[in-house]
């Protein structure tokens, strides 16, 4: 009976929009979506690397552009690391594609068209999903979860962590 009380009071914790289950040193959910060329990714074929998904609310909009172009300002340290970035909204590959030519974003912008990563990241909102970012390593496990992202320096401080989570 503990049990059933238990899992009706999680059940309906979810549905309110209770914290995710999600936690550093849990294996990254698996995903599949389109890029800005509409060629599809599958995070899984990226073991080996680390990886770095963000969810950003809208394409050019200020505080996504801030957070892109701090990532782009960033991006060759990024490759010189070999870390692979994905940038996550509700946004079509036709939003995605003009807003990384506007912008010269060099790294992939993914659509999540229907919300389903986002939700399953903990990252789903109404209109638009929520602004975090994950650090993923090479075996695929969740290192760290920002939830609270500034745009700005936003690319200098997921380099940051990365080498802080080297010496861990």
């Amino acid at each position: 009976m503990t049990e059933i009380v238990l899992a009706s009071f999680m059940i309906f914790g979810v549905a309110l929009g209770a914290e995710s289950v999600l936690s550093a040193g849990m294996p990254a959910p698996d995903f599949t979506m389109k890029d800005q060329d509409g060629k599809a990714h599958t995070l899984s074929e990226y073991r080996g690397q680390q990886v770095v998904v963000y969810f950003y609310p809208k394409d050019d909009t200020p505080g996504c552009t801030k957070e892109a172009c701090s990532i782009r300002d960033d991006y060759t340290l990024f490759e010189s690391n070999g870390i692979k970035v994905f940038g996550v909204s509700y946004d079509d590959m036709n939003s995605h594609k003009k807003f990384a030519e506007k912008y010269d974003l060099p790294f992939t912008l993914l659509s999540d068209l229907d919300k389903s990563v986002a939700a399953v990241y903990d990252a789903k909102g109404l209109f638009v999903p929520s602004r975090k970012t994950f650090l993923i390593d090479e075996k695929g496990i969740l290192r760290k979860i920002y939830k609270n992202v500034t745009v700005t320096g936003h690319g200098a401080e997921i380099l940051a962590d990365f080498k802080a989570l080297e010496k861990d």
